[in-house]
């Protein structure tokens, strides 16, 4: 009789261990997800965002093109409005955000900063594991960008026709062709934060670029194969596999992403570099003076190659919570360089809370109205020099 009371407890412990684990994979972790989602991608202020009539205006009839967001980390449904994070499709077409590059995450530190991080923690396993991803991605960086990718073409199939995603010059022109007719068809394109996705293998860049990404940084906050991070430990140049990783690139026609590259690795692509390059998402030391932003020099190497700068929209960028400082930093830089080599780079749903969210991009034309630039100038900035080039990278 003990031994069959024993095990009969012993049995009710498993239920309800195994009950409990069950509860905790199908609705704890869940609801941790969602609950880090809405503490660190918010913005500063409110949802209802207000400008002028003539800056309402101006704004509608342009095309807006962001060059960094990390929505695809998120388990967010892209295609319906949210009341937490900061980009989706219905906030994305009520900001006329038309453009949106979507930068996959694959690997973050613990205790991230923008000093000095290694590659030995990593917080988006737990992220992938509460949200429920693919067994594969927990294992492989490579397959959480094409897990990534994957979900932003189901998102376009899903879009009946609103949301299309750009891969070639045939459909960038075929958007702007039917953007022209008055439609307010949106649009994205694929962007790696990291070449550590690449796992070692050169052979990955062909699968990245056949899995529809068309643009890739080496680093993101830790030093890898292709050379040393801003953030990272050693400060490195490009490697002899960075090298070969930029001219399979710019053959395959994918843009080149020095955001977070360390200074000497900067050196490296600008002077390997034939093709325009960008820093997708990023500040300028002239205006906010850290380790995170770019010099004077840097801008003035990517503006000699034709490139963009894509400037943020968070604190660490521009050293306020404010349209104002955001503008600021345009300004100097605009004034630096010319206005042809300056665009957005906003880093929405990266760990970041900006002023405002995808449906408040009116905010930065009315300011730039506000600082005396020019219609001509405001539509290069807010997407006109995106799309240029965009129409210079992509392949036919």
């Amino acid at each position: 009789m003990a031994r069959k009371s024993l095990a009969g407890k012993l049995k009710l412990f498993l239920l309800i261990t195994v009950a409990f684990l069950l509860i905790v994979y199908y609705i704890g972790l869940p609801m941790y997800a969602r609950k880090m989602d809405a503490s660190i991608n918010r913005t500063t202020n409110s949802s209802s965002y207000q400008v002028s009539e003539a800056a309402q205006k101006l704004h509608d009839s342009l095309i807006v093109a962001d060059l960094h967001a990390d929505t695809l980390l998120w388990n967010r449904n892209f295609l319906e409005k949210n009341d937490y994070g900061l980009v989706d499709l219905p906030r994305m077409q009520k900001g006329n955000l038309s453009l949106q590059a979507f930068t996959i995450v694959s690997k973050a530190p613990k205790s991230l900063n923008i000093h000095k991080n290694t590659a030995d923690t990593d917080q988006v396993t737990l992220l992938i594991l509460a949200q429920h991803w693919p067994l594969k991605s927990l294992f492989s960086l490579k397959e959480r960008a094409l897990f990534q990718s994957h979900k932003l073409h189901k998102y376009a199939d899903k879009s009946k026709g609103q949301f299309v995603i750009i891969k070639t010059k045939s459909d960038l022109d075929g958007f702007l062709t039917t953007r022209e007719t008055g439609s307010k068809l949106t649009a994205g394109f694929l962007g790696i934060e990291g070449a550590h996705v690449l796992e070692g293998d050169i052979a990955n860049v062909k699968a990245m670029y056949d899995a529809g990404f068309r643009m890739m940084a080496a680093t993101h906050f830790f030093d890898n194969e292709l050379g040393g991070s801003a953030h990272g430990i050693n400060l490195g140049g490009l490697t002899d596999f960075g090298h070969q990783v930029f001219q399979d690139m710019q053959q395959r026609g994918m843009l080149i992403d020095i955001a977070h590259a360390s200074p000497a690795m900067i050196d490296d692509i600008l002077a390997l570099t034939t093709t325009p390059i960008v820093s997708s998402h990023t500040g300028v030391r002239g205006t906010c003076d850290n380790q995170r932003n770019l010099s004077d020099d840097q801008l003035t190497g990517i503006a000699l190659r034709v490139g963009l700068v894509g400037l943020g929209l968070w604190e660490v960028a521009v050293c306020d919570s404010s349209v104002e400082a955001i503008v600021t930093a345009i300004k100097y830089t605009v004034d630096l360089v010319g206005v042809d080599h300056v665009g957005l780079g906003s880093d929405y749903d990266g760990a970041i809370q900006p002023p405002f969210d995808a449906s408040g991009m009116a905010l930065i034309t009315e300011e730039l109205m506000k600082q005396g630039f020019s219609e001509q100038d405001i539509r290069k900035i807010m997407g006109g020099n995106t799309i240029r080039v965009l129409s210079q990278i992509l392949p036919d």
